[in-house]
């Protein structure tokens, strides 16, 4: 039995649970993710102290980063219950202060004023922070901690670095500094080991710490949460006269020969009595040890079942398996005691070998007969160095999965003397590992989700530079600048952004740079990063980009006070050259208080200008760009403490070229492609816009502004039953977990499905873990939850689901779901439900005809899945129909799921999770039983489907011709119509169809080109108003983004009011002027340019009918394509048809070359 992940199920009363279980429950199991469980570990720690008679205190203090990157915002959510235990928390400015902080805690009893008997200390911080802590690290180890206080560091590692800029392993610093380091594998293990961690502080007057990663930390599960479960046992050790714990004075010697010569062996003392480290997998006359830890122990349960083997065959095969809770010190006696009898001890762990090292080198001087061999990173006889890649049993960097471990173990394995029916097993298990990894190979993404800044973002606008200039790259949101094609390259630590350039700047003939920081950055460490700029002198710009939220670990503020007003004074102080406030607010900036003298302030608009100024000024300058983050806005909106306005963008489709130059302006991914009868546009997502409204700088008279807060709602659907359909058979557990997956894009509610699925398990006291992979929100990149329940925790070991073992797969995109991450993981018979609408990736925003390869990838998991066990509909647009907001999509295919009978779980127990989980419950619970009616009468599909509005594009060329002929008539009169028309009568007849087609596409492209008369018809009419009301309902008021010619050349739009509908109506009656010697407009550069566009097509497709059989076929399409790429207005458009006559020109010498 793993003694680290036990929990016996049992039925829970729902109406007892509450939210707040998890922290103040003592008795019973309660539901909470890794992150939540060190949350309640200070406040159980007080409760346990004040039932020992001991009236303690709690202080916690550190710095965010995955993968506890959330902890601080569970703290905050539950303030009065921390002070309800006399639990402090101060986060720190950043991660070595707050070490500072906790080693005080240490000493407030020193001066014989202590309010309490102790304070338990909990500092926490990622890779990096460990890192820049190890100075105040190793002095607060050496100090010691109090009797009844006791210090416990809690340090994240990114081991695959998907959320930092390097990969982490900190067990080395905590060695360095003599600081013991717990591993665990699982949220109970963490409630376990976290008593075990503050108990032997305190009994050896060390600091402990306990390693975490994502796969543990950031997993969710039912746990035993008995205050009696974990009682520390202290053992007899031998103390100095003086005891070990922290006093004053104190010198460094003395306190180095305590360490090592009384504390870590009370360390490895107290590890022996609580059996810290234990044989889960005994086995008395076993050949083959495996030694493993943390996520490492996981990984190497999951591979053996991935062979077969269980606790029973391991006897057979002779295996026994040690489970390591304290890392370092590893505690001698126990290792030697499961190394008895071994022929071969294999060391699971990722990253650089930490128990590899220590397990030989307690074993090394045992007699040849007696040792057995060790390997991990190095095989048979060798050390780690000396050990080649090729030969290394496992890889010293990267991390594990289950699978090359089990390829790994069978190695070892088949080379025993096994029962042929064991051989035969391993064997057969083997060569169906490998040909699937064969097959997955095969499979290549078809699409890459990569994470993007959010919609509104400031950094969408913030990062660009002017051409010419390059920017260095920092720790923040900003960071995905780097992999941009925006001229931001390389990047430094935390604090230490753009003083690279104070050595580079010597050595190169660039004589400036860019240098993004971001306002958490700034207030951490960066301030000092641009004192040491001035100090060198250095012809740098500081983006110091103040989003007022650091949110990249989620959305927190400043740990402490930094106004726009303070960081001026702060920067003029330290002589600054020049600063320059960007906004996209000038107003309220203007309105601030106490800014530093001779700052300027700009508006967003001017950023390029601003820029150019600046990198032109010698010395060291600032450009502080002020824009709320705009996730945060979201939030603060959704809590009414953020303004939003009564304003919404629309984008006329008509109107719209699909240029891309709203796209381009914006950097936006809520700007998405509308495919249309006339090709692909633009749309705006209204569920995920921020409201920041940069796209409308997009030269481009096809946005309006709405004003109106609120979507029209949706009216009722008609043909969902009130109530709920016929329950499905509900799948009953076996000793199989049922395995669930769910993937779709960051913020959209992936990782709700799997809070709901695994409260919703709890609730019925099933076992479950459910493990969320967000990486960076994963900022609109992909998210995966794994969700897996089972009547017992023990048949649960992996926190991710092992390749071909999900059982149902949750599509809310179909990029994520036909990515080779989800395929790998489907059973041959797992169900699947996909979305069909995929949101864009970052590929759009430059790439303007992108599309998301939908078709293609729902076939491709088609070929995965049996016939039938695939489902797929346009759910965001059903869910938006129906509910008024996309978001309700994946709520809609969990009904679905569930209704289908892929759900281990009763339904009133998904209904009361979505009740706890508080959040819109009413539209929740409409969407899950919505979906329940689509998965139980599928005809209910087709009727919303119907609903739905389609794109009726024509499908013959007869119908081309006749809908472009109709909306020429349209467009300006009967003649200019027919004109098309008998043109293509004539095409129709001599060239090839698929030719003709083209031409009949691109013709009526230069044909109806949208002048003043064209942008006020469709501005004005039914048909556009019609599609407002579908959306904002009637009665709404409407501005427009126009740039008139009557108003001069500038580029930049103006806004006219609701008042410009009456001329632009009047101007769209008088589109018989057009092309008149009264036309006003006519005579425009643009509309010249326009007209002879439009006549050199005319006459090239009238020279190809003319002599069909004369023309090289292959170059007359690509020149009849070419007006496809002559897309806009404006500038945008003569610049795209300037290319393309140049195009044109170099075609034209190969037209007649029939070869």
């Amino acid at each position: 039995m793993n003694i680290a992940t036990k929990v016996t199920p049992k039925m829970i009363a729902t109406k007892d649970v509450s939210l707040d279980d998890k922290y103040i429950s003592d008795d019973g199991s309660a539901y909470m993710s890794g992150i939540q469980a060190l949350v309640r570990l200070p406040l159980a720690q007080t409760r346990r102290d004040e039932l020992n008679g001991y009236h303690t205190a709690g202080f916690i203090s550190g710095y965010r980063g995955s993968p506890v990157g959330n902890y601080d915002n569970f703290l905050w959510q539950i303030g009065g219950i921390l002070k309800d235990h006399n639990v402090v928390f101060q986060p720190g400015i950043n991660e070595d202060l707050a070490a500072t902080a906790i080693w005080g805690t240490q000493q407030a009893n020193l001066a014989g004023q202590g309010k309490y008997d102790g304070v338990t200390a909990w500092w926490y911080g990622k890779g990096p922070g460990v890192d820049r802590s190890g100075d105040v690290l190793r002095h607060a180890n050496l100090a010691g901690t109090a009797e009844h206080g006791g210090v416990v560091a809690l340090f994240g590692d990114d081991h695959s670095c998907k959320s930092s800029t390097v990969p982490h392993q900190s067990e080395h610093v905590m060695m360095g500094c003599g600081i013991p380091i717990f591993y665990p594998t699982s949220v109970q293990h963490i409630l376990d080991l976290g008593v075990h961690a503050v108990a032997m502080s305190r009994f050896a007057g060390v600091w402990t710490s306990m390693k975490l990663v994502s796969e543990i930390v950031e997993t969710s599960a039912s746990v035993n949460v008995d205050l009696d479960r974990v009682t520390p046992v202290l053992p007899e050790v031998d103390l100095p006269t003086d005891g070990l714990h922290i006093r004053w004075p104190d010198h460094g010697i003395q306190q180095e020969q305590r360490l090592y010569q009384y504390r870590l062996p009370a360390v490895l003392a107290y590890a022996r009595a609580n059996q810290l480290n234990q044989t889960t997998w005994p086995c008395e006359h076993a050949r083959i040890g495996i030694v493993a830890s943390g996520k490492g122990y996981l990984d190497t349960i999951e591979a053996l079942r991935i062979l077969g083997i269980e606790n029973e065959t391991a006897q057979q095969l002779g295996l026994r398996v040690y489970q390591v809770g304290l890392i370092w010190p590893l505690e001698p006696q126990g290792i030697r005691e499961f190394a008895e009898g071994l022929k071969e001890l294999i060391v699971v762990e990722e990253k650089r070998p930490i128990l590899e090292s220590q397990i030989k080198d307690e074993l090394y001087s045992l007699p040849d007969e007696q040792r057995p061999h060790v390997i991990g990173k190095a095989t048979h006889g060798k050390g780690e160095w000396s050990t080649s890649i090729e030969e290394a049993p496992l890889i010293g960097h990267y991390e594990f999965q289950p699978e090359p471990i089990a390829k790994m173990l069978a190695v070892r394995f088949l080379q025993l003397d096994l029962p042929e029916n064991l051989r035969q097993q391993i064997q057969n298990r083997i060569d169906l590992l490998q040909k699937a990894e064969q097959e997955s190979r095969r499979v290549l993404d078809l699409a890459d989700r990569k994470p993007y800044f959010c919609s509104g973002c400031p950094h969408n606008t913030s990062t660009v530079v002017p051409e010419g200039s390059r920017a260095l790259g920092g720790i923040g949101c900003h960071y995905i600048a780097v992999s941009l094609d925006r001229g931001t390259e390389t990047f430094s630590q935390m604090g230490g952004e753009g003083v690279s350039w104070a050595g580079a700047s010597h050595f190169t003939n660039e004589k400036h740079i860019f240098a993004n920081l971001g306002d958490g950055t700034y207030f951490h460490s960066g301030y000092l990063a641009i004192r040491q700029a001035i100090a060198a002198n250095i012809n740098i710009t500081y983006k110091i980009l103040y989003n007022d939220a650091v949110a990249m670990t989620g959305g927190q503020h400043v740990d402490g006070h930094l106004s726009v007003a303070q960081l001026t004074r702060q920067l003029d102080a330290e002589g600054i050259k020049k600063q320059v406030i960007v906004t996209d607010e000038p107003e309220l900036i203007h309105a601030e208080e106490h800014l530093a003298p001779n700052v300027e302030i700009r508006h967003r608009n001017d950023l390029d200008t601003v820029q150019r100024e600046l990198r032109d000024i010698s010395g060291v300058t600032a450009l502080i760009y002020v824009q709320t983050c705009a996730s945060e806005k979201r939030r603060r909106r959704k809590r009414d403490m953020y303004p939003d306005p009564a304003e919404r963008l629309y984008i006329n489709s008509d109107i719209c070229e699909g240029c891309g130059d709203c796209s381009k302006k914006s950097n936006c991914l809520s700007i998405e492609p509308l495919e249309t009868t006339l090709g692909t546009k633009r749309q705006i997502n209204q569920s995920s816009c921020n409201k920041d409204f940069t796209c409308v700088e997009g030269f481009c008279p096809s946005f309006v502004t709405v004003h109106t807060r609120d979507m029209k709602r949706p009216a009722k659907f008609e043909g969902f039953a009130t109530g709920w359909p016929e329950r499905p058979i509900i799948p009953q557990l076996g000793d199989i977990p049922s395995r669930i997956m769910v993937g779709g894009v960051g913020g959209t509610g992936v990782v709700t499905v799997g809070a709901l699925l695994g409260m919703a398990a709890h609730l019925e006291g099933k076992a479950t873990r459910v493990m969320d992979m967000a990486g960076l929100a994963q900022k609109g990149g992909t998210v995966y939850s794994y969700i897996q329940v089972a009547t017992d925790d023990s048949q649960i070991s992996s926190t991710k689901i092992p390749e071909h073992q999900c059982d149902l797969l949750i599509g809310a995109d179909a990029i994520v779901a036909g990515s080779h991450a989800a395929l790998s993981r489907l059973k041959q018979d797992a169900m699947v439900l996909v979305n069909e609408d995929s949101a864009p990736t970052s590929d759009f925003i430059n790439k303007r005809d992108w599309f998301a390869p939908v078709t293609d990838l729902i076939n491709r998991l088609r070929g995965h899945v049996k016939q039938g066990k695939l489902v797929s509909l346009p759910a965001a647009r059903i869910a938006t129909q129906v509910l008024g907001d996309a978001i309700f999509a994946n709520q809609l295919l969990l009904g679905m799921a569930w209704q289908s009978g892929q759900i281990p779980l009763l339904r009133e127990s998904i209904e009361k999770a979505i009740q706890l989980n508080g959040t819109a419950v009413e539209k929740n619970l409409e969407a899950f039983r919505i979906g329940c009616h689509l998965a139980s009468d599928s005809s209910l599909i087709t009727h919303l489907l119907d609903s739905l509005p389609k794109t009726n594009a024509p499908q013959t060329l007869a119908e081309l011709i006749h809908d472009r002929t109709s909306r020429l008539q349209d467009y300006w009169n009967e003649a200019y119509a027919n004109q098309y028309r008998m043109l293509l009568e004539q095409v129709a007849k001599l060239l090839p169809e698929a030719l003709a087609k083209t031409i009949a596409i691109q013709l009526y492209r230069v044909m109806a080109y949208k002048d003043e008369y064209e942008v006020a018809r469709l501005l004005t009419g039914a048909s556009f108003k019609k599609s407002i009301e579908s959306q904002f309902g009637r009665g709404v008021r409407l501005s427009y983004h126009l740039a008139p010619p009557t108003l001069g050349t500038n580029v930049r739009k103006r806004i006219f009011g609701y008042w410009m509908r009456f001329p632009m109506m009047l101007l769209a009656r008088l589109q018989w002027l057009r092309e008149t010697f009264l036309d006003p407009f006519a005579r425009q550069q643009e509309r010249r340019h326009e007209h002879a566009w439009r006549d050199r097509y005319i006459g090239f497709v009238k020279e190809l009918i003319a002599a069909p059989q004369q023309y090289n076929l292959t170059v007359a399409t690509q020149i009849a394509e070419l007006p496809a790429e002559v897309r806009g207005f404006g500038h945008i458009k003569m610049q795209a048809m300037q290319s393309a006559n140049q195009r044109w020109d170099e075609l034209s010498t190969q037209l007649n070359n029939k070869a």
